[in-house]
């Protein structure tokens, strides 16, 4: 009988702990940001058992080093590690990478082989995200609201920035993440108030909280229900005058929050908000999502909520979801690799139409 082990690299050292791996040689020239977590308890004991019994037999295991790209790709083309193993069918793993692609990520687990024919999972899917929800899933008697307060804000720390947009968008569009260790927790639709350092210069008081739609579902985008996600556009402001752009009228917030670094402490408040809940009761209610630019932060928590993690409200859902991104031109399209993924992989369920300002025409061949 053959069992594939299928190890993935993650793109980001930051957000996981390593396993130790004893008794396995690594291919030391693509191991540099390599990061592997597995399942606790027996099904941990259970998984090594058979991983070093694997081991043995094999000559090297090769990991991928973090810069090959999509986590996709990453499956596809980087580490595969192919063994016969003696009464092994089912090895159990939970692999958590951080996708190079706007923080994107996704869990492989429960890889099961029988024969010589090999099914493995490698989809967010392939592990329930169900345990925050409520009973049933779609009730929301008890959501969220301003567990924070601005006098007593929680402390939430930067796990990584990164910019999303190319280089002839308009302006910088960044993705960033945020641990909040499980204490913290939002539904889709909301958002979190943050509060830039510093005081204001007119009159020396601490400065006011800013709103800004959560762009993850509840379980974050490593899925562990421990950290969310911001999408932040830089406010910077032209002046005619100066010719250039004047850095004592930029937004405060953005772009502190386009600045941080991994470790950065920021402080939040919320989550604010039960307008934009989704309504999940009727599985086939269809959902309408318009959005510009940064607007489309909740709709990407929809999205990832009903197509791309295995929750409940996925698994029922039957209706349609449309979604409409407005931007400038082709490079300040936001998270185009998911919308992309998800229509390939749900074209019944999921439709999308951009519209391009700088690059498409109106109906009399005008600008739009």
């Amino acid at each position: 009988m053959k069992l594939s082990l299928l190890l993935i690299s993650a793109a980001s050292v930051n957000a996981f702990t390593p396993s130790s791996l004893s008794n396995v040689n690594v291919n030391a020239r693509t191991a540099s940001s390599t990061e592997l977590s597995m399942a606790n308890g027996e099904k941990r004991k259970a998984t090594m058992k058979v991983l070093k019994k694997a081991a043995k037999s094999a000559a090297a295991i090769a990991f991928a080093g973090a810069a090959v790209g999509t986590p996709a790709a990453m499956a596809k083309k980087t580490v595969e590690v192919v063994e016969t193993v003696e009464k092994a069918s089912v090895l159990t793993t939970k692999v958590l990478p951080i996708g190079a692609a706007a923080g994107a990520a996704f869990v492989a687990s429960k890889t099961l082989f029988k024969g010589d024919s090999a099914a493995s999972d490698d989809v967010a899917g392939a592990v329930k995200q169900d345990f925050l929800e409520a009973t049933p899933y779609w009730n929301q008697d008890d959501v969220p609201v301003n567990v924070y307060k601005n006098k007593a804000p929680f402390t939430g720390k930067v796990v990584s920035t990164k910019r999303i947009v190319g280089p002839k968008a308009t302006g910088e569009t960044c993705h960033i993440i945020i641990d909040h260790n499980g204490d913290f927790p939002y539904w889709e639709g909301q958002s979190w108030g943050v509060i830039p350092p510093g005081n204001r210069e007119k009159d020396g008081k601490p400065h006011s909280v800013r709103l800004y739609s959560i762009a993850s579902s509840r379980y974050g985008d490593d899925m562990t229900g421990k950290t969310g996600s911001l999408c932040v556009r830089r406010a910077t402001y032209w002046c005619p005058e100066l010719q250039a752009e004047d850095p004592a009228k930029k937004g405060i917030c953005s772009n502190f929050l386009c600045d941080t670094q991994p470790g950065d402490e920021i402080m939040m408040t919320g989550p604010a908000g039960k307008v934009m809940l989704m309504p999940e009761k009727d599985p086939e209610t269809d959902y309408i999502m318009v959005a510009t630019g940064t607007g489309i932060a909740p709709y990407r928590g929809f999205v990832r909520r009903l197509f791309t993690e295995n929750t409940p409200a996925g698994e029922a859902y039957k209706g349609t979801a449309w979604l409409f991104l407005g931007v400038a031109n082709s490079d300040a399209l936001l998270y185009d690799d998911e919308w992309q993924t998800v229509l390939k992989e749900y074209p019944n369920n999921f439709k999308l139409d951009y519209a391009l300002s700088r690059e498409q025409n109106n109906k009399k061949g005008g600008k739009m």
